[in-house]
């Protein structure tokens, strides 16, 4: 591709991605569907204007690099503390059920080879509580029992999924199941998450000082991402997949991440996390939607054969298990019937989180085309239909019969 091709294609992209992303957030969508839309009606599936160039998946790259920076730069460890017990049983059974259901229903009843089904069910642990949020905090029920229950979950939800797709990322290069791998994989991100807030918090030292003598703006934006890409170096160098640097960064960095047996690193107030999520917010938007654009540009629909009845039934059954996994995760605490249900529906959106996973089953070439295209399916229908769900049980319970 010619210099000037490059541009082009960039273009159409990056205003693509915005358009469609206004008009899913006009009609009540996740924008992150609307980009995804965007790449399928510009690739093979429809109008075949835009090929994912090797240029384009590098950008792609740095978009999911910088997206689950942000990820861990908003996890708050300190609200899985205050939620306690309920929030890990939460977040535990809403992990662990639709993985162990997911696996047994493309293991056993379907007949997918072993690596195959791991992704699956791998797939459906995700959880997008930034899609939650943004409901929670319209009806003004973020700070609520269930907000903060519903949010702890989703620390630990992220912490496992990250953990889980290292050793999935790890499985698909070694072309399958080896305990000594999947140990070094457990291993490394266990001295990620030691070292990483060490490092972050000397890191910070240093650019605060240089940011109050500093005369030229753009220092902070500068240094972080060059601390990203590092952490991604790092995470690649020791055999875990460049997004945990990313991941590990960002929590690092994060407003009350506290080290290994509760020693906080003291002074550090979520005044520089939140400095910091401000000047990255406009690169991380800029790359973010390249990779769920290149998401939909991956698909090809035309290739999918949709007369046989194993696309369809494949997708129904993985989208029960997908909202039955999550929902048992709501329904087992001690609260209200009620809060259980919203509670339950509130850790059902895979969104972003989701399409990670499945891309990386893609691109390893463990998912077939057919298989990923089922996947997204079920992404994007447990992305979208939750918030609707949840404005409807807030509306039919009143705030007494929520909390009895």
């Amino acid at each position: 591709m010619q210099t000037h091709e490059f541009f082009l294609t960039l273009l159409i992209i990056l205003m693509t991605a915005r358009v469609f992303a206004e008009l899913a957030n006009r009609l009540h969508f996740p924008s992150v569907i609307g980009e995804l839309i965007a790449g399928i009606i510009l690739g093979p599936s429809l109008l075949n204007w835009v090929e994912p160039v090797e240029a384009i998946k590098f950008m792609a790259e740095i978009g999911i690099i910088l997206l689950l920076f942000e990820v861990g730069l908003g996890t708050d460890v300190k609200r899985l503390a205050e939620t306690g017990l309920q929030s890990m049983m939460v977040a535990l059974v809403g992990f662990v059920a639709p993985f162990l259901i997911g696996f047994t229903v493309g293991y056993w009843a379907f007949g997918l080879p072993l690596l195959v089904s791991l992704f699956i069910g791998g797939t459906l642990t995700a959880t997008s509580i930034g899609i939650t949020m943004r409901v929670l905090i319209e009806l003004k029920r973020e700070n609520t029992q269930e907000g903060r229950i519903i949010l702890g979950a989703a620390v630990l939800d992220d912490v496992l999924g990250v953990i889980l797709l290292a050793l999935l990322y790890e499985f698909s290069i070694g072309g399958g199941i080896n305990l000594n791998n999947a140990t070094k994989v457990i291993i490394v991100v266990g001295t990620f998450f030691f070292l990483a807030p060490i490092a972050a918090k000397l890191i910070s030292i240093v650019i605060k000082h240089f940011e109050e003598v500093s005369e030229i703006p753009g220092l902070i934006p500068t240094t972080i991402v060059s601390l990203v890409l590092f952490f991604a170096w790092l995470a690649h160098i020791m055999g875990a997949p460049m997004l945990l640097g990313g991941f590990a960064a960002g929590l690092a960095l994060s407003r009350r991440f506290v080290l290994p047996f509760g020693v906080a690193l003291h002074g550090w107030g979520p005044t520089f996390a939140e400095n910091i999520g401000t000047k990255m917010a406009p690169i991380t938007q800029l790359f973010t939607p390249i990779f769920f654009v290149t998401v939909g540009l991956s698909l090809n629909l035309h290739e999918v054969d949709w007369g046989s009845t194993f696309i369809w039934l494949f997708s129904l059954c993985i989208f029960v298990v997908a909202v039955g996994g999550k929902l048992l995760g709501g329904l087992i605490i001690n609260r209200p019937w009620p809060l259980r249900w919203i509670i339950g529906v509130s850790i059902v959106p895979r969104g972003e989180v989701g399409l990670i996973f499945a891309e990386l089953g893609r691109e390893s070439g463990i998912l077939t085309n057919e298989i990923h295209a089922g996947m997204i399916m079920v992404i994007a229908l447990t992305t979208i239909l939750p918030p609707f769900v949840i404005k409807s049980l807030y509306n039919r319970f009143s705030p007494s019969l929520l909390h009895k």
